[in-house]
């Protein structure tokens, strides 16, 4: 009798393992399931998330420039620096003796991008028109707030002037891509 029970016993332990690790293998597939559903569910949110934050950035964006009655960012063209002499103080001395000069930096604030390519296309000409313009000026003339104004709006009618030449015939201000000259640098010494 007791070979029995201990017989009944042992063949009642050898089935049991197999349900465990049954057991095992659906607790790692549930396991590995929610694992994946909550990282998916993550990657949503940081998608969501993303896309949403473009869009409210972009509404703002779109809604400050509508305020301001601007349709686009401003564009603004740099041209490299500028470096010549000044015109003498006094009408006996020569430029070159004088020995002042004037180092700026120039960007020209236009219309649109198009606008601003196009103006590559008359570079040597601004350039010159532009250095022309610097060298005709003395020191004094430059050195108020007032001079330089009037120097950018030079500059300003100068390029536009180049872009649409039958303008600047007529005696007018010539019209044109250019809305504003602004100077990064402007070092006379």
């Amino acid at each position: 009798m007791s070979d029995k029970p201990k017989a009944e016993e042992g063949d009642a332990a050898e089935p049991a393992p197999a349900p465990k690790s049954k057991k095992k293998l659906i607790i790692f597939i549930v396991i590995g399931v929610v694992v994946l559903a909550i990282a998916a569910a993550g990657a949503m949110l940081l998608m969501k998330k993303k896309k949403g934050g473009e869009d409210a950035e972009g509404e703002t964006a779109e809604a400050t420039h509508e305020e301001k009655g601007h349709e686009q960012a401003p564009v603004y063209v740099k041209l490299e620096s500028f470096t010549t002499n000044l015109s003498a103080e006094t009408g006996d001395q020569p430029a070159a003796a004088a020995g002042q000069y004037i180092q700026v930096v120039v960007e020209l604030k236009v219309e649109d991008a198009k606008a601003g390519e196009e103006l590559k296309n008359f570079m040597p000409e601004i350039r010159n028109n532009i250095l022309r313009l610097l060298s005709a000026r003395r020191a004094s003339q430059l050195a108020s707030t007032e001079g330089k104004d009037l120097l950018a709006n030079e500059i300003r009618d100068s390029v536009n002037g180049v872009i649409n030449p039958g303008e600047k015939k007529s005696g007018k201000a010539a019209k044109g891509p250019v809305q504003t000259v602004l100077f990064s640098s402007f070092i006379i010494q």
